[in-house]
């Protein structure tokens, strides 16, 4: 059985790495294509797609400044450990 230990930083990488994904999905070329779009009508609904809709539109706008600083630290952390 192959052991992997999980390190409290693995874990901050993986998520930050999944921020990121959600981060740079194109609205235009991507989302609008599969229906998740962000459309004002949709969004005041309270449907579990209306939520996810919400939270890609949060992840794209408001950490879109902290993504890029987390990023540098991470990259430069990861640099100086090894």
């Amino acid at each position: 059985m192959l052991f992997i230990p999980v390190s409290l930083w693995n874990l901050i990488k993986v998520v930050l790495l999944c921020i990121n994904a959600l981060a740079v999905l194109n609205e235009e070329r991507f989302l609008r294509r599969v229906g998740f779009g962000y459309r004002p009508e949709v969004v005041a609904q309270a449907s579990v797609k209306a939520q996810i809709i919400n939270l890609l539109h949060a992840v794209r706008t408001l950490m879109r400044i902290p993504l890029i600083a987390l990023n540098i630290t991470t990259i430069a952390l990861s640099l100086l450990a090894g």
